[in-house]
């Protein structure tokens, strides 16, 4: 399942093109319940890029420097220490 949340999200359609209504102020909230497949990935030759899919071929993609995979690599591993989630 995908959700996502647009906010201050105002658009003008005229004639089959997009074009951005009022200020720059637009925010979005993407969130992907139930991931099917996970891959991490090379992207350009300076970060990683996480792809996320469920089975609706719905898709997240995301990249970060190595540093931030890094960081999420330490969260996950206290996270399969404390935490029951990976018992």
């Amino acid at each position: 399942m995908l959700a996502l949340t647009l906010e201050e999200f105002m658009v003008e359609l005229n004639d089959g093109a997009i074009k951005n209504v009022g200020p720059n102020n637009k925010a979005a909230t993407v969130k992907l319940f139930d991931v099917d497949a996970a891959e991490a990935r090379e992207f350009g030759d300076k970060r990683v890029k996480l792809v996320f899919e469920d089975e609706d071929d719905n898709e997240i993609q995301v990249s970060l420097f190595p540093d931030d995979v890094r960081d999420l690599v330490d969260q996950i591993e206290s996270l399969e220490e404390d935490s029951p989630v990976f018992e």
